[in-house]
């Protein structure tokens, strides 16, 4: 089969599809033909960091599909030939994967694969974030930085669905901040207005109690000042830089919770327990479009480079695709 791989270089990894050998399904698992493939920019910071070393070998590329099971291991009991899924998976940017059965989440039969391809990774990412790390309440104010990333527009579904209120959402375009009141923002900022300002006239004086941030740490001083009491920042993406400066004194004088998250530390049943508990919270509301695929762009499965480039200029507006 076909299948991305990550190139080591001296200056950072490039992506090439290769012919790879054809996969075969272990016990537990399930063997997976791909028809569409989300990409995302964990995978870019990965490649970009792949360089020459003792050990350094092509990677498989790629965190998350939809396609169809075509082959099952011993031992499984959920999934059988045929049936059409969506997963989080290392190694989705080629033409089949294997994977553990608890990671595969059944489709609604009218689902797309381009739309099933994009919700994998960002709704599991923005779930565990929401719910594991900011302990998000219903009734609390929510604030997501970038909003119209992948990740972002799957935080702002999943946090209405939780019942954040008033739920806000900062962008540099406003253009991109208009399309995105559809899916329930409350307030939409401008990165050049002052947080502070905006996000106490939203919540009444009393300040934000959850941050998603998806910057880093350019936004941090802003973000901190514009919390609530006990409120909790939740560190996921780092789109612009990932060193700065924080005043601790207000971190501590509010009792705000800084909190880092991420999957790349994560053994493989820290990382299948998140997606269990997405599927088991929200995969109903995935079937019945309380949560929607917002597709940008579908490349061919040819042009990985290509959507890897579009992906850099930061023009998109939720996910990326690639058709397989």
């Amino acid at each position: 089969m076909r299948a991305a791989l990550s190139i080591p270089g001296p200056t950072g990894g490039t992506v090439e599809i290769r012919d790879v050998p054809d996969p075969r399904p272990g016990d537990g698992q399930v063997l997976v033909r791909i028809h569409a493939a989300g990409i995302n920019r964990g995978e870019l910071t990965r490649i970009h960091d792949h360089k020459p070393a003792p050990d350094a070998k092509p990677l498989p590329v790629g965190n998350e599909c939809a396609g169809e099971v075509v082959e099952v291991g011993a031992g499984v009991t959920r999934m059988k030939a045929g049936d059409r899924i969506m997963c989080r998976c290392n190694g989705g940017i080629a033409e089949a994967v294997v994977i553990n059965e608890r990671a595969a989440m059944p489709l609604a039969g009218s689902m797309s694969w381009t739309d099933a391809a994009s919700l994998p990774n960002v709704c599991v990412t923005a779930h565990d974030a929401l719910t594991v790390s900011g302990r998000l309440q219903a009734g609390e104010s929510m604030l997501v930085n970038a909003a119209s990333s992948g990740v972002g527009i799957a935080t702002i579904q999943i946090a209405r669905l939780l019942g954040a209120t008033p739920l806000m959402a900062t962008s540099r375009s406003a253009a991109k901040l208009e399309k995105l009141k559809p899916l329930g923002i409350d307030c939409g900022i401008l990165t050049s207005a002052d947080l502070d300002k905006e996000a106490r006239s939203a919540t009444g004086g009393k300040g934000i109690d959850v941050v998603i941030d998806n910057v880093g740490a350019s936004v941090l001083c802003d973000t901190v000042k514009a919390m609530a009491y006990k409120g909790r920042i939740v560190q996921v993406g780092r789109l612009d830089t990932s060193e700065g400066e924080i005043d601790l004194n207000l971190l501590a004088m509010k009792r705000v919770a800084l909190v880092g998250t991420s999957f790349r530390m994560r053994n493989a049943e820290e990382t299948l327990q998140a997606s269990e508990a997405f599927a088991a919270a929200l995969l109903p509301a995935v079937h019945d479009g309380r949560i929607r695929a917002v597709v940008d762009r579908v490349f061919p499965f040819d042009q990985v480079n290509q959507a890897y480039d579009y992906m850099e200029t930061n023009a998109q507006i939720g996910k990326i695709v690639l058709a397989v």
